[in-house]
């Protein structure tokens, strides 16, 4: 048996997330359909860094699986693409260790959020950015940011409706910037992340960047501990998981 490191890149628009869910079409549903043809109809289970929710991106989702096959390395994605549907794309297969674990050996992730600000929607743009149609304040927005960054309980930027009981994550880096005249990206790369907390930091700076909250509040806000005092979540369009370090 090989185990297999792949990254791989997803348009989650079409998607129930990325978890296997009953009579939903997910991510990790259709890879491992693909797989399983390979295998003449044996299951082999994928196991990914995380759970992406539905209509979140992935540009460099990371997920491991052991196979019998003795196909080259450097043909493992061709193989997996020519099965899979054109909104998921195996960019790179890599052999690991037996002991590699594409969840549990994660050093760092990086995801991005776009939005999309102008006064009008684009509608060829809508399924891969949130649009903010009133001018943000990025100077104030970089403000709140850094007290973000560092490491704290984030039980305030975590969804109520989560089992997990440590809520102390580290964020390396988060930025706000403008990268075309009507996107800005928000760029935020921490230890891990609790179930929708970039949304809901993206949420909260978004009301920093409007004058809805000021700057000041955000050290409040984490030092609280309380959801209800952080702002509300943003919508999943805009997110990409872009990398994942090991």
């Amino acid at each position: 048996m090989t185990k297999i490191k792949c990254t791989v890149a997803y348009d989650g628009s079409q998607f129930h997330g990325y978890q296997v869910q009953p009579q939903k079409r997910t991510v990790q549903r259709e890879i491992q359909a693909a797989l399983a043809r390979m295998h003449q109809g044996s299951t082999t289970k994928i196991v990914a860094s995380g759970r992406t929710d539905a209509g979140v991106h992935a540009y460099g989702q990371v997920f491991h699986f052991e196979s019998p096959l003795r196909i080259p390395l450097e043909r493992w994605p061709m193989a997996l693409n020519s099965l899979l549907p054109d909104d998921i794309y195996v960019r790179h297969a890599e052999a690991v260790p037996e002991t590699f674990h594409a969840r549990y050996d994660v050093k760092q992730k990086e995801y991005r959020y776009r939005l999309l600000t102008r006064p009008e929607p684009d509608l060829f743009r809508r399924a891969y950015t949130a649009h903010v149609a009133q001018p943000l304040d990025l100077e104030a927005m970089n403000q709140a940011a850094e007290v973000i960054v560092g490491t704290h309980d984030f039980s305030c930027f975590c969804a109520a409706n989560t089992d997990v009981k440590d809520k102390v994550r580290t964020i390396f880096h988060l930025s706000v910037r403008q990268e075309k005249d009507d996107e800005t990206v928000i760029r935020v790369v921490g230890s891990g992340f609790l179930y929708q907390m970039v949304r809901i930091i993206t949420g909260t700076l978004l009301d920093v960047g409007k004058h809805q909250m000021a700057p000041e509040r955000i050290a409040e806000i984490i030092a609280g501990g309380d959801r209800q005092a952080a702002s509300a979540t943003a919508p999943p369009q805009g997110l990409t998981l872009w990398k994942v370090t090991y």
